[in-house]
């Protein structure tokens, strides 16, 4: 029996793998990341706080409205308290509407990963003419509001098509994060060359646990605890990255955040903080693309791809 099969990576099982550290030895690469989205008024896709009113759903558009208000600007100052970095997913029609929401990022020197147009459509079901289209719409728009192109991309609602990392990768993308099938990053095949899958959490993300499976800010707490010291135990034997994904409408809620910032200030203040890399996605994926051939799965099939591309396929860390 054969399964259908994606064909984007190999199995690679990571007690087997080359070992490596993080910059400076460190064991965890933690990242937070939050998603910062608009939403059209009575129509397309949307989350919701609870049973969902016939259209327009004003209520529901109200709710998610509050996350560009007030949301946002409380997650920002507890990373600032905490002096934390962090990445952003960004719909880019967000530009020219809520302009100084990506002041205050690009203040705090923080990076934006394309999140595609708005979070009231997926991309994964256009045709894909139409999806390549929407990518680069959505690139376009950060490129000249930020002076760059983002390095990663994130679909809204991770929502692929069959061809959706072959157009990352002819439009420029370095890196995705629509893929989690593992705690390290890994080489991921297109018809154009490699990109990288950078860790993202599926799991440890607001939205999923609070919304849909409906635990508690203290059961959310509790989880990225457990979650950070099962993975320093883990990471004695590879390195890992660690990711918490956040909604402003979500966790920006007053009675949501105190346990946020409780569970983040747990990490940040720790006995073993040292071994951990507080770092930004595109810096995880700078790394990756340094390291010698053979040390990331996919390494040598990916790094004859980059040296054809022209790319340096020659890295500075030593691995372990």
């Amino acid at each position: 029996m054969k399964l259908p099969d994606h064909g984007r990576y190999d199995y690679s099982a990571a007690p087997y793998r080359k070992k490596y550290d993080w910059p400076g030895g460190k064991r965890i690469a933690f990242h937070f990341s939050t998603n910062i989205e608009i939403f059209a008024f009575g129509a397309g896709l949307g989350h919701a706080p609870a049973a969902v009113t016939p259209p327009p759903d004003h209520r529901g558009h109200a709710w998610r409205d509050y996350g560009l208000r007030v949301g946002a600007w409380a997650v920002f100052d507890m990373l600032d308290e905490l002096k934390l970095p962090a990445n952003h997913l960004i719909n880019s029609a967000m530009y020219g509407k809520t302009d100084v929401i990506f002041e205050r990022i690009r203040q705090r020197g923080d990076e934006i990963v394309g999140h595609g147009r708005t979070n009231a459509e997926r991309q994964g079901i256009l045709w894909e003419e139409d999806e390549a289209r929407l990518i680069k719409e959505a690139t376009d728009a950060i490129r000249r509001n930020e002076g760059k192109a983002p390095g990663g991309w994130m679909a809204p609602w991770m929502s692929h098509s069959s061809v959706t990392p072959d157009l990352l990768k002819e439009a420029g993308y370095k890196y995705l994060m629509d893929w989690p099938a593992d705690e390290q990053p890994f080489w991921m095949r297109t018809r154009s060359g490699p990109i990288l899958s950078v860790p993202y959490p599926i799991e440890l993300n607001d939205v999923p646990q609070m919304l849909n499976r409906q635990h508690t800010p203290w059961d959310f707490k509790q989880m990225i605890i457990d979650q950070f010291e099962e993975m320093l135990h883990r990471s004695a034997k590879w390195p890992v990255v660690m990711g918490v994904s956040t909604h402003m409408m979500v966790v920006g809620q007053p009675y949501r955040l105190r346990q946020l910032r409780e569970a983040l200030s747990y990490i940040r203040n720790h006995k073993h903080a040292d071994k951990v890399w507080f770092t930004r996605p595109r810096d995880i994926a700078k790394f990756i693309y340094g390291l010698p051939p053979g040390v990331v799965p996919g390494s040598e099939w990916a790094m004859k791809q980059l040296a054809q591309e022209g790319r340096p396929t020659r890295g500075r860390r030593r691995s372990r």
